[in-house]
């Protein structure tokens, strides 16, 4: 994205166009578009300033709420991502699983990992939906690869 013009380059069209010069002769003057040289006079009336405004940098609803998000980890560290939002949701602080990670990704907070299988164990395993397995981030063991079940 281009950056937005210069202060110094602002004031020196808005004063053009306050001596006397159209917006559209101050524009060619000093190589702008008519919208800008247009736009910039009008902020200049209207606000006494024709500065740019801020660029970027959104903010999470969820920091609003940072305090009792952290509480309620801090008094649950062992639930999952689904059942913080619906805590959340009773406490009427607004907010999705994916803004909560993204929340817990600013703060530092990390997600306890829970392996599939212990590290000695040989068999396969499959992380995918099962009952409440896939709500908890339990990794479950596919039947059909089961150690009891090996092809022979």
């Amino acid at each position: 994205m281009p950056r937005s013009c210069s202060v110094d380059l602002r004031e020196r069209v808005v004063g053009a166009v306050e001596e006397g010069a159209t917006r559209r002769e101050a524009a060619e003057r000093f190589e702008v578009s008519v919208a800008s040289a247009v736009r910039w006079f009008q902020a200049w009336q209207k606000e006494g300033s024709c500065a740019p405004k801020p660029r970027g940098g959104s903010r999470s609803v969820l920091d609003d709420y940072a305090e009792d998000i952290l509480a309620l980890v801090e008094a649950h560290a062992d639930w999952t991502l689904v059942e913080i939002v619906e805590a959340m949701g009773k406490r009427r602080i607004p907010g999705s699983r994916t803004a909560l990670c993204r929340f817990f990704e600013r703060h530092g907070i990390t997600v306890k990992k829970k392996p599939c299988a212990p590290p000695n164990r040989p068999d396969r395993t499959w992380s995918g939906r099962g009952d409440a397995g896939y709500e908890s981030r339990v990794c479950l063991t596919r039947p059909v690869l089961s150690s009891s079940m090996r092809r022979q």
